[in-house]
C-alpha cells in the first residue's frame, strides 16, 4: 500500500499476506526437507514441532518486534532530545533489516518473520504522532520554512518524520528488488525444461489451491464477494519462492530433484508475474468502480 492510512480490505489483505506468508511458509519447507532426509525432524517430529514451528516462529516475531521497537524509540529519543542521529534514514531501514534477520538466524528463528515484525514495530513507534505522514510534512508553506533537521528533531513530529523517510526508501527498495527478481527469473528460464507436471501444478495452484485456501481462510470475515474474488486471484509468487528454492538446494537436494523443483518454481513465478501483472490494473479499476457505485447508493 502506498498510503499507510489505506484500509481497503483487498489491498490491506494482500499487503499483509505478502509480508507474512514468506516467513510463515518456512516450517513447511523444513518439514519437506526432513521428509527427504535432509533435515532432522526428531523422533515423532518433536524437533520440527518445538523448534522449527513453535520457537522459530515465535522467536522470529519476538526478536523482530523487540529490535524494531527499541531502535525506533532510540532514534526518536536521540533526535528529539539530543538533536543527534539525523538523516540517513535509508541506512536505518537497511540496518534494521540486516540486524533483525541476522539475530533471528543466530537464534535459530526465522529471519523473514523477524524482518516483518521489525517493520511493524518500527511503524508503531509513537504511531499516534505519525498519522498518515502529513503531520511530519505539515502545510507546504510551513514545511518550506523549516529545515529538514528541524522537522526531524521536533519532539512532536520526530517519529512521523522518521517513518515517512523510511517508508519512502522501503518503497524504492521494493521496486528495485522486484526488478531484480524479474531479471534473475528471466535469465534462468533458458536453462529449464517445463514438463507437463509443472504445467498442471501451476494450473491447479492458480485455479484450485489459491481460491479454495482463501475462501476457507476468510470464512466469517466481513468482506464482500468481490473482495473475496480479488484476494483469491492475486497473491504474487516472487522473492520468497526463489529464497526457499536456493535454501532447499543448499541443503543437499539431489540433482534430478533440484532440476524438477527449479522448473516448477520458476514456471510458477513467471506465470504469476505475467498473469497478475497484466490483470492487476483492469481488475483493480473494475473493483474500484463497483465499490464506488455501491458507496453511491
Amino acid at each position: 500500500m502506498e498510503n499507510a492510512g489505506d484500509r481497503d480490505r483487498v489491498r490491506f489483505s494482500l499487503t499483509a499476506e505478502g509480508g507474512l506468508n514468506d516467513g510463515a511458509a518456512f516450517p513447511f519447507v523444513m518439514l519437506g526437507l526432513g521428509l527427504l532426509g535432509l533435515h532432522d525432524l526428531g523422533i515423532g517430529g518433536w524437533r520440527w514441532l518445538t523448534i522449527d514451528v513453535l520457537w522459530a516462529t515465535a522467536g522470529g516475531l519476538l526478536i523482530g518486534g523487540t529490535l524494531g521497537t527499541l531502535i525506533g524509540k532510540l532514534v526518536v529519543y536521540l533526535r528529539s532530545r539530543h538533536k543527534e542521529s539525523v538523516g540517513l534514514d535509508e541506512f536505518l531501514a537497511l540496518g534494521l533489516i540486516a540486524l533483525a534477520y541476522g539475530v533471528a538466524v543466530l537464534g535459530h528463528a526465522y529471519g523473514f518473520l523477524a524482518v516483518f515484525a521489525a517493520g511493524l514495530a518500527l511503524q508503531r513507534v509513537k504511531e499516534h504522532d505519525a498519522g498518515d505522514g502529513r503531520a511530519a510534512a505539515g502545510p507546504a508553506g510551513q514545511q518550506s520554512r523549516r529545515s529538514r533537521e528541524e522537522r526531524a528533531t521536533d519532539p512532536e513530529h520526530a517519529s512521523a518524520y522518521m517513518m515517512q523517510a523510511v517508508r519512502g526508501f522501503n518503497e524504492q527498495l521494493e521496486r528495485i528488488g522486484e526488478v531484480g527478481v524479474v531479471l534473475v527469473v528471466g535469465a534462468m528460464l533458458a536453462f529449464i525444461t517445463v514438463s507437463a507436471g509443472a504445467a498442471w501444478f501451476v494450473l491447479i495452484l492458480f485455479v484450485v489451491v489459491r481460491p479454495v485456501s482463501v475462501w476457507l481462510g476468510l470464512l466469517g470475515a466481513p468482506i464482500s464477494r468481490d473482495q473475496r474474488i480479488m484476494i483469491s486471484w492475486f497473491g504474487i509468487r516472487g522473492i520468497g519462492s526463489i529464497y526457499y528454492l536456493m535454501y532447499a538446494i543448499n541443503h543437499g537436494l539431489s540433482r534430478p530433484l533440484a532440476e524438477q523443483i527449479i522448473a516448477i518454481t520458476l514456471t510458477t513465478v513467471t506465470v504469476s508475474i505475467v498473469m497478475h501483472g497484466i490483470s492487476v490494473t483492469p481488475l483493480m479499476n473494475l473493483y474500484a468502480r463497483r465499490k464506488a457505485r455501491r458507496a453511491g447508493r
